[in-house]
């Protein structure tokens, strides 16, 4: 029977992904719990388990930084809040990851790459993982940055402030910024390129070079006759169409 750790600082996502992993892999024994990555790394080599689900941002020592401390001693998967810097080095170096809140279809993907991953011989890490990692850990060390919370857009004559959360997607043509909630349409003169880079990327994701979405939105990805990739908005008939670029984003959708 395969075995397990999970090392997270809120008890809430333990116990989410506990119950999780008990839906998709029944067979998995967790057979042990962190709240940060010192625990974790004398959890591993007390309990030496299979696996160990890391949240890569947990107080003191990071995910990245008891990553690198566990080594080869047991299979690593990091668990994330949606990070566009960390899922994209994770898929470049082919490293295991669960998006948080834990989803059963993109968890079940996880899974099944995990139970292939565990009948092979256990390899060591190699190095252009390690260095990713080291990458990883300085970038996530840094303060975050401060983001935009308001949007003050104009519909007709007035103007409105809009709570960014409130805002399913941002849209550009060549002189406005389309920007769009649950109940209205406003304006901004603002384009999506300067947009991306003031409002936090693990609520809204580029799919598009004039395209801005906010993850809460999505309903799915679907694809037309022509194999274009659109996104769905929840309970909005718009159809919001994919860059090929921006295509790794949906991976484990």
């Amino acid at each position: 029977m395969p075995t397990a750790i999970i090392a997270d600082d809120e008890r809430l996502m333990r116990d989410q992904l506990r119950l999780r992993l008990g839906q998709a892999w029944p067979e998995l024994d967790i057979i042990g719990e962190a709240k940060n990555g010192e625990e974790a790394v004398d959890l591993v080599r007390e309990l030496k388990p299979d696996l160990t689900f890391l949240d890569i941002r947990m107080p003191g020592k990071t995910g990245m930084e008891a990553a690198r401390d566990i080594g080869a001693q047991s299979n690593v998967v990091f668990v994330t809040a949606y990070d566009q810097y960390a899922v994209e080095a994770f898929e470049r170096g082919a490293v295991d990851y669960v998006l948080k809140p834990p989803e059963q279809e993109r968890l079940q993907i996880t899974v099944d790459r995990l139970k292939a991953r565990l009948a092979k011989p256990k390899e060591a890490v190699t190095e252009s993982v390690t260095a990713m990692l080291s990458e990883l850990a300085e970038k996530m060390s840094k303060p975050k940055p401060s983001y935009l919370q308001w949007i003050q857009a104009s519909i007709g004559q007035d103007l409105r402030m809009i709570p960014v959360e409130e805002i399913l997607f941002f849209r550009s043509d060549e002189k406005y910024t389309c920007v769009q909630t649950e109940k209205f349409e406003a304006l901004i003169r603002k384009p999506v390129r300067d947009l991306a880079e003031e409002l936090d990327p693990s609520l809204f994701w580029q799919i598009h070079r004039a395209t801005l979405v906010n993850v809460n939105a999505i309903e799915g990805v679907t694809r037309d006759i022509r194999g274009r990739h659109l996104v769905l908005i929840k309970g909005r008939p718009d159809k919001l169409e994919v860059s090929r670029s921006f295509l790794h984003l949906f991976k484990q959708m």
